[in-house]
Parts: structure tokens; C-alpha cells; sequence
């Protein structure tokens, strides 16, 4: 009984040191529309566009609407993490191991602006360097709003 105490205790200061903390890990929710529930003339939209969360926390993207997926930017993504694309139109958990800022865009929508921002714990150690990506089109818009609404944090 005493032995199992002890692994017991071992493993929880393991996984504490490596940063895992899945006891107190969140799930949380980023949706894919076709129209933003709260402003229908905002089409191919991630709802929130910008997500604050804790190192160890995934996050599930929700089909709302037909036709969308989740794909990380390459260059968008700290060191270290990896990248994700999933399928259209089916839910995914991604879960991040990694601190940093990660920029992502629905594959069919990036160019009408379907982008968001994932900011991971301590999100500042690449947030210029994603926020000096160039952007095409619409998406170039989208995220000069969601960079003024992260830098007023």
C-alpha cells in the first residue's frame, strides 16, 4: 500500500515538473460557421477567432456548418509544436504541449478571412513573429483586427 502511495506521488510530481497537468486540464470549444450567430453578415468565421488557454488544455473545433476544418499555419506555430490539419466538416481535439502563439485558417476560407489565434500559456515567445506573417486577402483584415484585440490584453 505505502509502495503504491509513493508511485503514486512520484507520478504526479513527474508529470508537474514536465508541465502536464491533465487533472486541471480544459477542453474548450472554437466553432466553424458559414455565419457568425451574432453577426450574420461575417461569413466562413472560427467563433471565438481569438483563444487564451493553458499549457496541457486541447481544443475541440465544432462543425457548426458544412464545408470547414481547422489547419494550423506552418510558419504560425511555435518551435517545437506540430502542426494539424483535420477533416472538413468532422470535429477534432487538438491538445497543446507547447507555449506560444499558433495562427490557424479553414483550408477552403483562409483567402475570405476564416483565421484565428490560439494563445498558449505564455503566448508572447513567438506572438511577433506570427504577427509579422504576410497575409492574402480577406485574411489580411481579420487578423489585423484580432491583433489589435490581443495586443489591447
Amino acid at each position: 500500500m505505502l509502495r503504491n502511495s509513493i508511485i503514486a506521488v512520484a507520478i504526479v510530481a513527474i508529470s508537474s515538473a514536465a508541465g502536464m497537468s491533465a487533472a486541471w486540464a480544459k477542453t474548450h470549444e472554437v466553432f466553424m460557421y458559414n455565419k457568425n450567430p451574432d453577426n450574420k453578415k461575417e461569413r466562413n468565421t472560427f467563433y471565438p477567432k481569438v483563444l487564451k488557454i493553458e499549457l496541457g488544455d486541447t481544443v475541440k473545433f465544432v462543425s457548426k456548418s458544412k464545408g470547414h476544418n481547422s489547419q494550423s499555419d506552418k510558419k504560425g506555430i511555435p518551435e517545437g509544436a506540430e502542426n494539424w490539419k483535420t477533416k472538413i466538416g468532422k470535429d477534432a481535439e487538438i491538445t497543446f504541449d507547447v507555449e506560444g502563439t499558433y495562427s490557424y485558417f479553414c483550408t477552403p476560407h483562409r483567402g475570405m478571412g476564416m483565421v484565428g489565434l490560439i494563445l498558449v500559456g505564455d503566448y508572447k515567445v513567438n506572438y511577433e513573429a506570427v504577427k509579422a506573417l504576410k497575409q492574402k486577402g480577406n485574411a489580411k483584415k481579420v487578423y489585423k483586427r484580432i491583433y489589435e484585440e490581443v495586443d489591447a490584453m
